[in-house]
């Protein structure tokens, strides 16, 4: 039996620049050819869903806009082109709603660098909505036996640090230091390294956040409001006293993107993830060239890296710290996110 699709559904819209959230009913829409509508379940909150509201990236978005793109639900219908993804099949909107599939990048699986990507909740309506469209090529499948509230948060963060820590090269028995370990990225980063076999530095401020990488698995906690010098800290928290192999750049600040170059080892990576908006990165050239640092950035992950960072969570290796709130609520979520006030992240539950 097809599911019953109704005409109308509750979403969170932009209207216009500069505006405010305002919740209310809107169309449900249509799949085209090579597309599925998915009825969201529930849908993560991600920092980048902030700069979408606030419109501060230098990045061209679409308005009026529904944002979101950590949704998971069922698919409920699929264009006539789709033959590979089944109606009932559970499946995530992810930041990366669509690619050329035909580019040297799409074709060097690098379809997030693909001049024509297209992505979900800011250049199309993303996942804060009860019914979302997905390109068939793009959703993430999702095993049947995963919770949806909870998968939410690896559709973006999980598969975002994940790629970011593939990225830096480090081996199982190294160490990388997470900076912003306190947040949504970070305490999956956390979980991610330690299911890869390296140990974990985790940076961030306060007492509550330093409770929960703890508990997470990090090996030890660096409180940058306490330290009176982070670089020295840093480094003396690895055997050695030379620093981490690798350092993973989650930060929502522009300072800790000055810093890492100085406690980073020699032949180490200080790989960027975080998006401070307005921000430039730094780094001393002669301790660069001399102690022979790599640095780079580090977008979303492609089709593989989705499928592999999904896999460690069905394998029981990796537990998100989440609390579910309702879709309604996301103004209330914005402004604790804006205030610094989340520990972990929030999954909005779209029938509430």
């Amino acid at each position: 039996m097809a599911p019953q699709i109704p005409e109308k559904q509750w979403a969170q819209v932009l209207e216009k620049d500069g505006g405010e959230l305002v919740f209310k009913e809107v169309p449900v829409p249509k799949p085209g050819p090579d597309e599925v509508l998915v009825n969201v379940k529930y849908t993560g909150v991600c920092h980048t869903d902030l700069h979408a509201l606030q419109g501060d990236w230098p990045l061209d978005r679409k308005l009026p806009l529904i944002g979101g793109h950590e949704g998971a639900g069922p698919v409920v219908a699929r264009g006539e082109l789709v033959n590979d993804v089944e109606i009932g099949e559970h499946v995530g909107i992810k930041w990366l709603a669509g690619s050329c599939l035909s580019c040297s990048y799409c074709q060097a699986a690098d379809e997030p660098l693909c001049p024509k990507a297209t992505l979900s909740g800011y250049t199309v309506d993303g996942s804060f909505q009860q019914y979302a469209i997905g390109k068939a090529a793009h959703v993430a499948r999702i095993p049947k036996e995963i919770p949806l509230d909870a998968i939410a948060p690896i559709l973006c963060a999980g598969i975002t640090v994940y790629k970011g820590l593939k990225e830096s090269g480090a081996k199982p028995g190294e160490i990388v230091a997470i900076v912003g370990a306190g947040g949504g990225l970070g305490s999956l980063a956390i979980q991610y390294a330690k299911a890869m076999g390296l140990s974990v530095i985790a940076i961030d401020g306060g007492d509550e956040k330093g409770a929960m990488c703890a508990k997470l698995g990090a090996q030890s906690y660096i409180d940058f409001t306490k330290t009176k010098d982070l670089v020295a800290d840093v480094q003396a928290a690895t055997p050695d006293g030379t620093g981490p192999h690798a350092v993973i750049l989650l930060a929502v600040s522009e300072k800790p993107f000055q810093q890492a170059a100085d406690y980073v080892r020699s032949r180490g990576t200080v790989v960027c993830i975080g998006l401070p908006a307005g921000a430039r990165l730094s780094a001393p050239v002669f301790n660069t060239v001399v102690k022979m640092i790599r640095i780079q950035g580090s977008y979303v992950g492609n089709r593989k890296d989705t499928a592999e960072a999904i896999e460690f969570y069905r394998r029981g290796l990796i537990n998100a710290p989440y609390k579910v709130a309702g879709l309604s609520e996301l103004p209330k979520i914005f402004d604790l996110m804006k205030a610094g006030q989340i520990a972990g992240r929030y999954v909005l539950d779209t029938s509430k």
